[in-house]
């Protein structure tokens, strides 16, 4: 039985075959698998195929919403590998159809030149509250979709630098910062810290494209989805400590908004960049 708030539980999979693993969500409410979760089981997925490479990059689209209550297929095609870099396709399949690919580059761990962006400056997370003790905070103004998904148990502690207000959202520049990190243990190994980290990577994002407009995901009428996801790993962390995730979005037109992101461990250092196009339609009345 997975428990709701271990990551490693979660993420582990199932060996069906050569090149075929299955993967199961966590009945915990929502009516589609979360998006992060899919994108960290299909990374691990082409893990299980990649003997010793590190992976470096991954790209990949959403293309049906998951049935929580239906295991997920992971079938990996092994596309190259090379003298450096290896190369791995992931379909993510239920009901016989596809529901999410993935794309990931593998690398032998070398060195090389060096530069980063700065880490901006934020509130130390063990200063802010917890998503439910915000939502206890907000009394009756709280509509109680939030304070239910803000009180279930989750794998990811989250603390917002400055949340917006889930019933009463006003106009907010589009970008913001989310300390995170994982509740219970996960260990050093680098894969499933990449793989933790990828997860909580689809948590809190698509908020800043929604934030310019005085939206929330609980907005009436809104209808919201990711799209695609890519993700850069520039160097290893450990998501057992606190990762903040500065996030901008400078884009949104065509029912699609644009969302970037860098993930900083406490000490500065830039470990890894993310972008996201979600879907974002706010219907007629």
């Amino acid at each position: 039985m997975r428990t709701p708030e271990d990551l490693a539980e979660i993420l582990d999979l199932e060996a069906i075959e050569v090149n075929l693993f299955r993967g199961r969500s966590p009945n915990d409410g929502p009516p589609r698998i979360f998006g992060g979760l899919v994108i960290a089981q299909a990374l691990m997925a082409a893990y299980k195929t990649v003997p010793e490479r590190i992976c470096h990059s991954l790209h990949a689209y959403f293309i049906r919403p998951g049935d929580v209550n239906a295991p997920v297929l992971y079938e990996v095609e092994r596309a190259r590998d090379g003298g450096t870099f290896t190369t791995r396709r992931v379909a993510a399949i239920q009901h016989g159809e596809q529901i999410f690919n993935l794309a990931a580059s593998f690398q032998t761990p070398e060195a090389g030149l060096e530069h980063q962006a700065q880490m901006p400056s934020a509130p130390d997370p063990e200063s802010l509250p917890t998503d439910a003790e915000y939502a206890r905070s907000l009394g009756d103004e709280a509509p109680p979709g939030f304070v239910k998904f803000a009180e279930s148990p989750r794998p990811i502690d989250l603390r917002w630098v400055d949340p917006q207000h889930p019933g009463k959202p006003v106009p907010k520049p589009g970008n913001k910062e989310v300390w995170m990190r994982a509740k219970a243990p996960i260990g050093d190994n680098v894969r499933l810290q990449q793989c933790a980290l990828a997860y909580a990577s689809d948590m809190a994002f698509m908020e800043s494209a929604l934030r310019p407009h005085a939206l929330v995901w609980t907005s009436p009428n809104l209808q919201a989805a990711s799209l695609d996801h890519a993700m850069w790993f520039h160097h290893p962390f450990d998501f057992n400590d606190w990762i903040l995730f500065s996030q901008d979005s400078p884009s949104a037109s065509q029912g699609r908004g644009l969302v970037r992101g860098q993930m900083f461990t406490r000490d500065g250092k830039l470990v890894a960049s993310v972008a996201q196009e979600c879907l974002m339609r706010v219907r007629e009345r």
